[in-house]
């Protein structure tokens, strides 16, 4: 297998974690590694990144942020 060949795995320096139990839920959010917040909205993922310096233009892009058990939309457990 060449290099061209095999599959691209994006590496973003976001990273948005599965929804976690509490009042309300919450996902916890990573950048570059480091765990930096307990995002309850999009707006706080938002929010946080450009604390960081990130500018984010689309939430879909996986070469930006890696949306772990579910999407930007989940923000319940289901």
């Amino acid at each position: 297998m060449t290099e061209s060949a095999s599959p691209y795995i994006a590496q973003p320096r976001i990273m948005v974690l599965g929804v976690q139990p509490g009042t309300p839920p919450f996902r916890i959010m990573e950048i570059d590694g480091e765990i930096v917040c307990e995002a309850r909205t999009i707006t706080d993922v938002l929010t946080t990144a450009a604390l960081y310096g990130i500018t984010v233009h689309d939430l879909d892009d996986p070469d930006v942020v890696r949306w772990v058990g579910g999407d930007k939309f989940t923000w319940h457990r289901r």
